[in-house]
């Protein structure tokens, strides 16, 4: 990017300013002996062209929009369309989540997101011993097919896109959602929306697992190949980056062990007969954005190179759709704190900042009480509220990647992906995502106590926790409660639609699962006829647990 002799002249001008600096810090002694990112990169006091010396604006950068999609999957990115704002939202009953999907579309949310309680989320019904106490907790109660209509009710699925965070039992929640939308009157085609149907990431660090990974496997690549015919604007899978995250690990590894994953999941599809261009349009990611706002954005556009490099040149695929990185990002709930609450609205305004800036596609932005209890009405309006305005008030929208050419954005994208490339290359030396899983899940834990420690020790400052306390607060007003009823009212309903739907055709049904888990077939179309008859989630997973056996964690330190 730069002539040799230009270089010459800022090294030979930046060893004397070095002088000058020393004499100032001699002076003012700087905060810290050394600055250092989350990720354990060091930050320099100034960045300068020779730090991105060996850059290639090509070959590294190019334009949006083309390879290798550093800058933006777009040409344009938000000049064009913001990206989707699409709250996250899920409690208590179907009508109750009905009535909360409904209130943030009128307020200019642009997709919908659910959350599923964690019964659903391992495939048991309301009225299983290991759903009690947990029903509609953290996210939505789904039983059966009834429940999924009445949870869209007055929604049209063939004009909305929408997103289920949903892994182990992905394939049946999303057979649910096309038989609703059917019933509804639209056609598969017509369809648009992501299953998250990412369960490596589960068995790494987030825990909602049912199956042993490689039947886990199979019911993804059947999704893959029943959608690539069926329903072709629907996204197959969303790989998870976010929730490794959460679970402590750093930038860096969030790349890496995000993308390892993607590719354990191309693998598995190229192997189950497909062709790579035939599903990797289709796939998605799904992001973390975390407080560190310069190492987030680099994290992004790292990310999308990485990737493009992944497809491309590792899995041949030729259709430029599937080099792009398209992604959903979240903020980060664990950055979050119970002390002074409302200054995690200014937490999740930066997190989200950082993800415009690094160009995500849909976005979710925290509620300022979700360390005390689940959003209520008003704070999840103010969450809307903080996309909005960064979406249409502060200018950052028109213009794509504000920040390419920056000496350090540029430098910290480049490290990054050096970073992960390390990380990859291990996994891929271990055998693949899934045969690494122990290891990852080490290095998880261990970037977790490193982070918790700092915060102990007062290295990384946290307002309100480790500093700035107030002596007395205010408990906060509003929080949300959801109904001790809820379980209950839940455990009636599918009372009541067990006695009175076709129990001999349920029991044909969930003969014709079993015989084709225990075959080679693809289990979408089974799972379809099943829920159309009011089969539940618990009774077609019960089956699959019958037929697969279930997996148990390998306990690792």
């Amino acid at each position: 990017m730069f002539k040799q002799d230009q270089l010459d002249k800022i090294a030979a001008k930046k060893e004397s300013w070095s002088a000058k600096l020393a004499a100032a810090v001699k002076k003012r002694p700087e905060r810290e002996a050394q600055f250092m990112t989350d990720s354990g990169i060091e930050v320099n006091t100034v960045y300068t062209p020779l730090d991105i010396a060996d850059m290639d604006y090509e070959r590294d950068l190019g334009l949006p929009g083309e390879y290798p999609y550093t800058r933006g999957v777009q040409p344009n990115m938000y000049r064009g369309r913001l990206w989707t704002m699409r709250q996250y939202a899920g409690f208590g009953t179907a009508e109750e989540t009905n009535q909360r999907f409904r209130y943030l579309l009128e307020q200019g949310q642009t997709g919908l997101s659910c959350a599923f309680d964690l019964p659903t989320q391992i495939g048991y019904d309301s009225d299983h011993p290991m759903a009690r106490g947990e029903i509609g907790k953290v996210g939505v109660a789904i039983d059966s097919l009834q429940d999924m209509e009445t949870l869209f009710d007055q929604i049209p699925l063939g004009k909305v896109s929408t997103s289920m965070t949903i892994n182990a039992p992905a394939g049946i929640l999303l057979a649910m959602y096309i038989v609703v939308a059917e019933k509804q009157g639209f056609k598969r085609a017509e369809l648009n929306g992501t299953i998250q149907n990412d369960i490596i990431k589960e068995y790494v660090g987030r825990g909602t697992y049912i199956l042993p990974p490689e039947p886990s496997m199979r019911l993804i690549t059947n999704i893959f190949e029943f959608c690539s015919k069926e329903v072709p604007n629907w996204n197959t899978i969303s790989i998870s980056g976010y929730h490794i995250r959460e679970a402590g690990c750093t930038a860096a590894q969030e790349i890496a062990f995000t993308l390892a994953d993607g590719i354990a999941y191309v693998d598995a599809a190229i192997k189950a007969g497909l062709d790579v261009d035939q599903f990797g349009p289709r796939l998605s990611f799904f992001f973390n954005a975390h407080l560190n706002f310069l190492e987030e954005i680099a994290k992004f556009r790292a990310a999308r190179r990485v990737w493009a490099k992944i497809m491309k040149e590792r899995f041949g695929a030729k259709d430029p759709r599937s080099w792009t990185l398209r992604f959903h990002t979240q903020t980060a709930g664990c950055s979050l704190t119970a002390q002074q609450p409302m200054v995690n609205i200014m937490r999740t305004a930066f997190e989200a900042l950082a993800a415009v800036l690094g160009g995500t596609q849909s976005l979710h932005t925290n509620s300022y009480d979700e360390a005390l209890a689940l959003p209520s009405d008003e704070s999840v309006l103010i969450a809307l509220r903080t996309q909005q305005v960064i979406g249409y008030e502060i200018g950052v929208c028109d213009v794509v990647d504000p920040l390419g050419g920056s000496y350090y954005i540029e430098s910290l994208t480049n490290q990054l992906e050096a970073k992960a490339w390390e990380y990859i290359e291990k996994i891929d030396a271990l055998g693949g995502a899934v045969k690494a899983i122990d290891y990852m899940q080490k290095e998880i834990h261990n970037a977790a106590y490193q982070y918790q420690l700092a915060i102990d020790n007062k290295k990384k400052t946290v307002i309100g926790v480790n500093k700035f306390q107030l002596k007395e607060e205010e408990k906060p007003k509003n929080l949300l409660k959801v109904d001790l009823s809820v379980g209950e009212r839940q455990i009636a309903k599918l009372k009541k639609l067990k006695e009175e739907r076709d129990n001999a055709k349920v029991e044909a049904l969930l003969k014709q699962v079993r015989e084709a888990a225990q075959s080679d077939a693809n289990m979408m179309p089974v799972f379809i006829d099943a829920v159309k008859e009011y089969v539940t989630l618990g009774e077609i997973c019960g089956v699959l647990r019958d037929v697969f056996g279930e997996y148990k964690q390998q306990i690792v330190f």
